[in-house]
């Protein structure tokens, strides 16, 4: 994920007043007696207070989303504020839920994976059946289901033994953690210190964006249960005040999410002296480090017999890969790999190109992001310019470099070409996203049902090959971002050295050890094309339009509806929210 304004720490660190050094100190001595509070409740008085949590997020929600759509430019009447609702609130509290109920089997004596269905994915990997788990979600998403594979030699015996990480051993100290939150999405920052409380017994000082420094007071409010106790501080401040903190030596860990560029900063300083360290493996930062840093994410498109309507659906579901929230996520679609030798790829980059131009227009409000529109377009003079966004067409003989190796966090979508069909097909594309594309965050891959149960096992060997923290298949990896059951951070493997898209995963309110990837899969048809007598096979879902889509007519009003329903339930307000979701 691209930060221009993450804090990060140099070799030489800007000055810092002495009332600010104080400021903080106090904020992090607060923190050190939180941790010994924090260690001394019990599960149950864990789940209490989690619980009060729930009620004041839901009760600062409206003003959550308001603000967060007001800074991002949208105003009350915008088609696109409903994104502020389900990246915001909506995924706090569902996360909330899900940590409550895995606290509560684990303060009942009982195990967070009784109950779920676990078994084995390609390669001997145990796999977690993670969504959905309740009968509300299998209603309204129907279609979705979630998965989390763990990490080759992981039985599954091992991972029941390991499910609650370290609420297993609540009295055990993880001591005062720094969260460098990230600046596009209002949820992170959030989820970011709920993990770091919840996985690893750490109280947390939480470092706003500057982006974000006008939902300060509404994060004061939501959080107030955790800022009470001492488990909580959040304070505002630019690179002078990353610095300092990143050195303390009262935080015992740091977790970032933001740019590869930020991090390096951070863990080995600038300019010579960054060269020098790492030549002698001599890091700059004295504490361990977790990040999720983005990366530029394939949409692979496997070639079939699909309708116009299924050309233009996913041209559209494609389309909102890259454009939700202006294309300033780290989960945002960038690179779409095509086949050379479909017979519809004509018929699908038409298709494309009115979808990209015909979604609603919004503000480009990201740092840096306009700067680097133009590094596409002066890499790609040729590029269809369509108002505000970016579309990138490589043709042969062109170079691709510019377009794999740039996180451009910002309306530019390319597309590219490989030679192929079926599982020839599948395969060359699934090498391109792995040994082409800059990072291992997500790939998203968008297959007929009929073409995926030709190709059968070889479709789930592809699977397993594609070297990504999370893949989505007929859906995309915003999906299990806010699904809180399942885990989002980088492929397995990277080093402090090598940091690639992260190291690490968040959210995983299962609390699984050792996990490689979660995989969401999704209806390639929406309602009532999904209905089994036309669907070929394909997924069956209430949908007509995911709410998330940017073409959605309906999409503000169903994901406040969603979120409300979330927050408060109510039968009237979930049937009008359901009506709304007919119309999108």
């Amino acid at each position: 994920m691209t930060s221009a304004t993450t804090p990060a720490a140099s070799t030489k660190t800007p000055e810092l007043g002495e009332a600010e050094r104080d400021r903080l100190d106090a904020a992090i001595d607060d923190l050190q007696g939180g941790s010994r509070t924090w260690s001394a409740l019990t599960l149950a008085q864990r789940v209490t207070l989690l619980r009060a949590v729930r009620s004041s997020v839901a009760a600062a929600a409206e003003d959550w989303a308001d603000t967060a759509a007001a800074s991002k430019g949208l105003d009350g009447r915008h088609p696109l504020r409903g994104e502020e609702w389900l990246s915001g609130p909506y995924s706090v509290l569902g996360a909330l839920d899900a940590y409550i109920e895995t606290l509560t089997r684990l303060a009942n004596g009982t195990n967070p994976l009784d109950g779920i269905t676990i078994d084995r994915a390609p390669g001997g990997r145990t796999r977690v059946h993670a969504f959905p788990l309740t009968g509300i979600d299998r209603f309204l998403l129907s279609g979705y289901t979630g998965e989390v594979w763990l990490e080759p030699g992981v039985t599954p015996n091992g991972a029941r033994a390991a499910a609650g990480l370290a609420q297993r051993t609540p009295s055990d100290s993880g001591g005062v953690g720094l969260v460098l939150g990230a600046g596009n999405i209002t949820s992170i920052p959030v989820l970011d210190v709920l993990y770091e409380l919840l996985a690893h017994n750490r109280t947390a000082l939480l470092k706003v964006n500057p982006t974000q420094d006008a939902l300060v007071p509404v994060y004061k409010r939501a959080l107030a249960p955790l800022i009470g106790p001492g488990l909580l501080r959040i304070t505002r401040g630019g690179p002078d005040v990353g610095a300092y903190l990143t050195g303390h030596p009262d935080l015992v860990h740091v977790h970032i999410t933001g740019s590869a560029a930020t991090f390096d900063a951070i863990v080995w300083g600038t300019g010579a002296a960054a060269t020098r360290r790492r030549r002698e493996n001599r890091p700059l930062l004295k504490k361990p480090i977790t990040a999720e840093l983005g990366g530029v994410s394939p949409i692979i498109i496997v070639p079939g017999e699909w309708t116009d309507a299924d050309l233009m659906y996913q041209a559209e579901h494609v389309a909102t890969m890259r454009l939700q929230n202006s294309g300033h996520n780290c989960i945002a679609g960038q690179v779409v790999i095509m086949s050379s030798d479909w017979a519809q790829a004509d018929d699908f980059r038409a298709a494309l190109r009115r979808a990209y131009a015909n979604a609603p227009d919004r503000p480009i409000w990201y740092p840096g992001s306009p700067s680097r529109m133009h590094l596409a377009t002066d890499a790609y003079p040729d590029a269809l310019v369509l108002g505000d966004r970016v579309l990138v067409e490589v043709s042969d003989g062109d170079d691709a470099t510019a377009l794999q190796s740039t996180e451009y966090f910002a309306p530019v979508l390319g597309v590219v070409s490989v030679a192929g069909a079926g599982q020839e097909f599948l395969d060359a594309a699934v090498a391109y996203a792995n040994d082409r594309l800059q990072g291992t965050l997500g790939a998203n891959l968008l297959i007929a049902p009929s073409t995926e149960k030709a190709l059968g096992a070889g479709f789930d060997r592809a699977i397993a090959a594609l070297r990504y923290g999370s893949i989505a298949i007929n859906g995309w990896t915003a999906f299990g971002f806010i699904t809180p059951t399942m885990t989002w951070g980088a492929f397995p493997g990277s080093t402090i050295a090598d940091v690639g898209s992260g190291i690490g995963v968040v959210h995983n309110a299962l609390l699984l050890d050792r996990v490689e990837r979660s995989v969401i899969r999704g209806p390639f048809r929406p309602f009532p094309r999904s209905l089994p007598v036309v669907n070929g096979g394909g997924r069956l879902t209430i949908l007509p339009k995911p709410p998330w889509f940017v073409s959605s007519r309906t999409g503000a009003a169903v994901s406040e509806g969603l979120t409300r329903f979330r927050a408060h339930g109510g039968t009237i307000g979930l049937l009008k929210t359901l009506t709304a979701a007919l119309r999108a």
